[in-house]
């Protein structure tokens, strides 16, 4: 499914810029979880044969390919094509650096997440992401699931957000009622912030939050919020990449102007005019927001007061981020890498709240796991709003093609 269809092709508030088909969302949800239902007895098979396939399919993979070009159904591109998501981009460019060859398959001239990549004789198929060969494949079948997710962490001592997931109303205001207050409401799979609504402290709002939830997902994920920024992390080969802090909307007073002029100040940054970042919307959101601060736009905050526009951390509602991994203390680098391991897969996104990283979080409460990711945006550590830029595509090629790694000439 395509992240810029629209729900009959208008713009939804609850998604974001990022719209998607409603319909085509919660219906793709229901049949993987059917699919993973069905096959789940097959896994120890399903396993094996993955094993055997794979590498066969990327020795018959271009013939396949060959064969749809020749009907005209399809091509496969060489080169990268400027209509990729950034995250192909970064990935193709730090193929080329090392020698590696990437080809796409396209259907109808249109990009698809499947590659072909090939070294020192070596071929792999994969979609989306390259993980090494033989990789472990039992994640995958729980990763984007955040009640399995949640499951899983628990029993390895990852923590997690007190919850649960509900089908109806009515067992979803027994979670809420059981909860400590703020609690969130988002979809089960999926979401990426879409029809996620947090802050939410009476019934009224919990059930409009939950009905918002349900129409991309029959399921949804009821729990106590967690406190501080959300950071992204990703995990590469069992150890940490990338710590992204992922920043909402956001001012900082200087005792001397209005919020209104702040934001309008911050929106002149050359960075929100470049195509990645957005210009920080002044919008009715925003002014929900600021009135949960007790602020109005005319309000002049105080110097260093930290004054959030919006809810969500995504940059098409103006969010920012900063690249934090040489701030990380040791003892959450423990963590984070203790979580990969738990999940037991070379390559992983990992959503985790905390208010700051630079400390230990058995220091901080209300702290976890919120969700993970499979196809982590390796891009977003590419090109930060703030701090290092770090080349995570490159972090990856150096597992899946060890031999690739570019020599250091002393």
């Amino acid at each position: 499914m395509s992240e810029s269809h629209s729900h009959g092709g208008k713009f939804c508030p609850d998604c974001g810029p990022a719209t998607v088909n409603h319909a085509i969302a919660k219906t793709t949800v229901v049949v993987s979880f059917l699919i993973g239902a069905i096959t789940k007895p097959l896994g120890p098979i399903e396993n094996a044969a993955v094993g055997f396939l794979f590498p066969r399919l990327a020795l018959l993979a271009p013939y396949f390919f060959k064969t749809l070009a020749w009907l005209r159904l399809a091509k496969i591109a060489d080169r990268l094509e400027e209509d990729n998501i950034e995250r192909t981009k970064c990935l193709w460019r730090a193929a080329e650096r090392r020698g590696i060859r990437l080809r796409q398959f396209r259907i109808l001239n249109r990009p698809t997440i499947i590659f072909l990549a090939e070294f020192g004789g070596e071929k792999i198929i994969f979609e989306g992401l390259p993980r090494p060969k033989g990789s472990p494949r039992a994640a995958l079948q729980w990763m984007d699931n955040k009640a399995a997710m949640k499951k899983q962490f628990q029993a390895g001592g990852i923590p997690v957000a007190r919850g649960g997931v509900a089908a109806t109303e009515r067992g979803a205001l027994k979670i809420f009622r059981a909860l400590n207050h703020p609690v969130i409401a988002k979809p089960n799979m999926g979401s990426r912030s879409r029809h996620t609504t947090t802050h939410i402290t009476t019934e009224r709002e919990f059930l409009k939050a939950f009905r918002k939830a349900r129409v991309l997902s029959p399921w949804v994920v009821v729990e106590e919020e967690l406190t501080g920024f959300v950071y992204r992390l990703t995990l590469i080969g069992g150890r940490l990449k990338g710590a992204l802090r992922r920043e909402p909307p956001f001012v900082v007073g200087d005792g001397l102007n209005t919020v209104r002029a702040l934001v309008k100040k911050e929106n002149q940054n050359p960075k929100r005019h470049g195509g990645v970042f957005h210009e920080i919307a002044m919008d009715e959101e925003a002014a929900a927001e600021l009135l949960r601060q007790g602020l109005f736009w005319q309000s002049v905050p105080v110097k260093d007061r930290f004054v959030t526009l919006n809810q969500k951390v995504g940059r098409g509602q103006g969010g920012s981020n900063t690249e934090m991994l040489p701030q990380v203390h040791p003892e959450n680098i423990k963590l984070f890498e203790k979580l990969a391991r738990v999940l037991g897969d070379p390559l992983v996104g990992v959503d985790f709240i905390m208010r700051d990283i630079e400390k230990p979080w058995t220091e901080q409460e209300l702290v976890g796991a919120i969700e993970c990711n499979s196809l982590p945006f390796l891009d977003l550590h590419h090109m930060p709003f703030s701090g290092p830029a770090l080349d995570l595509s490159s972090a990856l090629w150096d597992i899946v093609f060890p031999a690739s790694r570019p020599t250091v000439s002393k």
